[in-house]
């Protein structure tokens, strides 16, 4: 009831098309009552009262015209509908994306692809029987009775009365099989987002799987899945066919029932033969809209599951932002950045992933963070972009705390190499301009020239537009780096954070990008994040992290004297590089 209750909430914006749709079901429900009350006159002249084709002429007139409305009612019912759930998912899909995107990369880092994708692709499609067809469903059930009953009532008490008493049969069977379809609704929803998510896991890692021939293994993984979502789907479908059963049952006994009472007194001359014969044919039309009502009500529960998974993304609480007039970013070329006593904890961790961090970035120098996997390097990466938020202490930028710097502007100056760059499918030219749009051919030459990107796109078929597969699918790692390079040297901000960049290059490789790196660091104040000593020789500072804490930090030659975690790894990495 509590998702109901969100999903109703969902309807504010579209309040006008939603009653534009039970209206035209309220009055297709009218011509109903119309059609049969002309039918029974009809009946009832010709075959009672002897009356000729010209008398009842204008009642067959009226049939005809009234059938036609009812048509046109009907149809306008599914256009205002369908308008209805077009905006709401339009705009469910749009608040979503918006909200994911705020809520950072760390979000979707906890989050499968598939399964995201899946919620946004086919969840969102489960809204529209709920929204279209449920929802005004359960209005008219209501109403389309009621307006039967007014009729009713002044024309026989006794048949009202029955309808009265057997109508909540059918709402209390049908609230006695959703309950027991409720669970195993869930439970097939959470198969297909499972199954989604592991066959695009399996796709992504193909090749892998592949090399260590595990593929085969994986078609029997996916088999299972396959196969437990088609018990669940199959147990659902007979709790809807069984409760399709039980409705028509209820439905049809309940009519019998009229037609009894109402044939007796209509044998026993104590009932009008066109009363009798109306009621008789109003009776389905009662129980009709309660027993559609059943028919989509297990429709209605998969949007119901559907729609809970969407607005638990959107309910997702984001962190806290400024807003957007607040303060501007300082100069960087002056300013320092500065870590005062920074401390974060992953919600589901045990221990906190950096602890008591105090560093500052000189403009222009560069600072380098060494440290084992796990260390604490990749999160300070992430405070300092915004993707995070400290848990205590603060990060200040020339003595403006960055919490009071709106994200979007911040970001418009820092440029980021990160380990693995995404490409996106499209061009080499439109995953390069990415950093700045607008950007002129000249900017565009220089960056290209400065990263040692001509090499590349000289030996490519389409040169700068040829056109790249997803995650840059056409290029090597080292290419891909370069064109990572070049999209920071394009952004041209002061700020730069080369996020282990050559972990999985070749020193050769590693040797060329350091070479157009030296171009790109000048004059820029530069956080390195190393995998290899070999990146750190240039550095102004260098800090070693270990668990999350600073344990040694200073000038490169300055800590090769001293007996710590640097000299021993500079001494490591020098017999691993002689052997």
């Amino acid at each position: 009831m509590q998702n109901d209750r969100r999903l109703f909430a969902l309807l504010k914006p579209v309040k006008g098309w939603f009653s534009l749709t039970v209206l035209a079901g309220v009055l297709s429900g009218g011509t109903t009552i119309a059609l049969a009350w002309l039918l029974t006159r009809v009946i009832d002249g010709v075959f009672l009262r002897q009356q000729t084709l010209a008398m009842v002429t204008p009642e067959l007139v009226g049939i005809l015209v009234i059938a036609l409305l009812k048509a046109l009612f009907t149809w306008f019912g599914r256009i205002f509908g369908k308008a209805m759930t077009t905006r709401i998912k339009t705009r469910l899909r749009g608040n979503i994306l918006t909200h994911i995107t705020k809520l950072g990369p760390q979000y979707v880092k906890g989050e499968r692809s598939g399964e995201l994708v899946h919620t946004l692709s086919d969840g969102l499609e489960k809204l529209d029987p709920w929204f279209s067809e449920y929802l005004p469903q359960l209005i008219l059930s209501v109403v389309l009775p009621l307006l039967i009953l007014v009729v009713v009532f002044p024309l026989d008490i006794l048949s009202g009365v029955v309808f009265l008493l057997t109508a909540p049969l059918i709402p209390i069977f049908m609230m006695l099989i959703g309950q027991l379809a409720d669970k195993r609704t869930q439970r097939q929803w959470k198969l297909l987002s499972r199954m989604s998510a592991h066959f695009l896991d399996v796709l992504q890692g193909l090749t892998t799987l592949k090399i260590l021939g595990r593929s085969r293994e994986q078609i029997e993984s996916i088999r299972r899945i396959t196969r437990a979502y088609q018990r669940a789907t199959m147990s659902v479908l007979k709790i809807a066919f069984l409760s399709a059963l039980v409705l028509e049952l209820v439905g049809t006994i309940s009519i019998a029932i009229i037609a009894v009472e109402v044939g007796l007194r209509l044998l026993y001359g104590k009932m009008a033969f066109q009363s009798a014969l109306f009621i008789l044919l109003l009776a389905p039309e009662y129980y009709q809209p309660l027993r559609e009502l059943g028919a989509r009500f297990h429709a209605g529960m998969s949007g119901v599951k559907a729609g809970d998974r969407l607005l638990d993304i959107l309910e997702t609480p984001l962190p806290i932002m400024p807003s957007a007039d607040s303060t501007t970013v300082p100069d960087l070329t002056r300013a320092p950045v500065t870590f005062n006593r920074v401390h974060f904890q992953y919600a589901h961790s045990e221990a906190p992933a950096v602890e008591d961090i105090s560093l500052t970035l000189t403009p222009g120098t560069i600072t380098a963070l060494v440290g084992a996997s796990g260390a604490g390097k990749s999160t300070i990466a992430s405070l300092l972009l915004g993707f995070l938020q400290p848990s205590s202490g603060q990060i200040t930028v020339g003595g403006t705390s960055l919490a009071q710097i709106p994200p979007e502007k911040w970001r418009s100056v820092v440029a980021w190499v990160p380990q693995r760059p995404h490409l996106f499918y499209g061009t080499l030219r439109q995953n390069l301009i990415l950093a700045k749009p607008n950007a002129n051919p000249e900017a565009v030459d220089t960056a290209i020239r400065h990263s040692g990107l001509e090499g590349v796109i000289a030996e490519l078929p389409g040169g700068l537009d040829t056109l790249l597969g997803e995650q840059g699918q056409g290029l090597s790692g080292g290419q891909a780096q370069r064109l990572a390079i070049a999209r920071a040297i394009l952004k041209n901000a002061p700020l730069l954070i080369l996020d282990e960049f050559t972990a999985n290059l070749d020193v050769h490789t590693e040797a060329e990008l350091l070479d157009s790196l030296q171009r790109l660091q000048q004059h820029r104040t530069t956080l390195l994040i190393a995998h290899r000593l070999s990146t750190v020789r240039n550095a102004n500072q260098v800090i070693i992290l270990e668990q999350g804490r600073i344990v040694q930090s200073g000038k490169p030659h300055e800590l090769l004297q001293q007996s710590g975690p640097f000299a021993r790894m500079v001494r490591a990495y020098d017999r691993e590089a002689t052997s």
